[in-house]
């Protein structure tokens, strides 16, 4: 699957690279961007509009400078929170879009957001750049169900279970992983022992290992085998796989005007999907940000 086609092991921006910026803000994911990651990990959840957001928590308390639960939120009520206070909430459609070579590995928070997901890929064209995990089997599942285009999806938390506990895995299991669609587990890092890694890879799965933050932890899974990590600390990651010779950055493409290149889909036929504008809150932020690059270039010059 195209998805999980970069040289292995992978290295996943944690909710953009929580220990550097906000978490799922914009700062976050243009650093990592700028470190060369290629692949940006984060949460969705859907206001009651059906906006698909970057977003990990129920509620805007912890995070923004607002309150509610986003769920019972429209999106212009949401778009006015600020993440600490000053930087607004990213839609997914438009992390897609400007990051248009880039790989998003998308974790569905409740039942309310796989609707939302199917209409922001069929919208970006974005299917091989997605990978659609969640906590709950049932949501993966559900997700699978109405998805009109082949994804990259992570296997449910049963599937786990069943590849942690029931020795060697067989046929049948691999079948069934198979038929689901299912390319990767993604899980902690009590899970993934050497033991779990070898069954895993005899199904054909990738292993991809949450959230390490420390050099001993990383190093001991990169170690044992798996294909990806997960972390906050983006340069921690970064230079450790650089001394491994393991670092295989992948640049972004920026097409003019925010607009994502438009990689051909399978066949070299044109993706059935409406092309991606940029929404008004990133439009507000580019021009916040144009205008804040002229009144510092004018303070220094």
């Amino acid at each position: 699957m195209p998805y999980l086609d970069h040289p292995r092991p992978v290295a996943f921006a944690h909710r953009g690279g929580a220990a550097h910026n906000p978490e799922n803000s914009w700062p976050a994911f243009e650093y990592a961007v700028k470190l060369g990651y290629a692949y940006l990990e984060t949460d969705a959840r859907a206001t009651s509009d059906g906006a698909l957001l970057s977003f990990h928590d129920a509620t805007l308390d912890r995070v923004t400078d607002s309150t509610g639960q986003v769920a019972r939120m429209t999106y212009r009520q949401v778009s006015a929170a600020r993440i600490a206070g000053r930087e607004p909430i990213p839609l997914i459609e438009d992390l897609l879009g400007t990051f248009g070579e880039l790989r998003f590995n998308i974790d569905l928070k409740d039942s309310g957001t796989i609707a939302p997901l199917v209409r922001v890929l069929k919208r970006t064209g974005a299917w091989d750049r997605v990978c659609v995990t969640s906590f709950s089997g049932r949501r993966l599942l559900a997700a699978q169900k109405i998805l009109d285009h082949p994804v990259c999806l992570a296997v449910t938390p049963a599937a786990i279970a069943a590849v942690r506990y029931a020795g060697f895995p067989g046929r049948a299991m691999a079948a069934r992983l198979a038929r689901s669609g299912a390319q990767c587990a993604q899980v902690p890092r009590r899970i993934a022992t050497r033991e779990f890694i070898r069954r895993a890879h005899e199904l054909g799965l990738h292993v991809h290992v949450w959230t390490l933050n420390g050099r001993e932890e990383i190093e001991r899974v990169l170690d044992l085998g798996a294909d990806g990590v997960m972390t906050d600390d983006v340069v921690l990651l970064r230079d450790i796989l650089t001394e491994r010779g393991q670092w295989n950055p992948r640049v972004a493409v920026l097409a003019p005007g925010g607009r994502p290149p438009g990689d051909p889909p399978h066949g070299g036929l044109p993706a059935p999907h409406t092309p991606w504008a940029p929404s008004r809150g990133l439009r507000m932020r580019r021009k916040h940000d144009r205008n804040t690059i002229g009144y510092h270039q004018h303070r220094e010059s």
